[in-house]
């Protein structure tokens, strides 16, 4: 589980918004880029590289 205090400090490196925390998928969920960054080992991985692109229906 992430620490809420370091959730609530990060934010998508590409637009700078708020990220969401996907607790299955361990992903953080940048709705306004529509990319899910993983959470390996408890760490994010703050990379756009590394981020997925999500679909309409998983954003909505």
């Amino acid at each position: 589980m992430m620490d809420k205090r370091l959730l609530d400090i990060l934010v998508c490196p590409l637009c700078k918004s708020q990220l969401h925390l996907d607790t299955e998928k361990h992903e953080l969920i940048c709705k306004a880029d529509r990319l899910a960054y993983p959470i390996r080992d408890d760490v994010p991985v703050m990379l756009v590289d590394e981020a997925r692109s999500l679909s309409a229906d998983e954003v909505a």
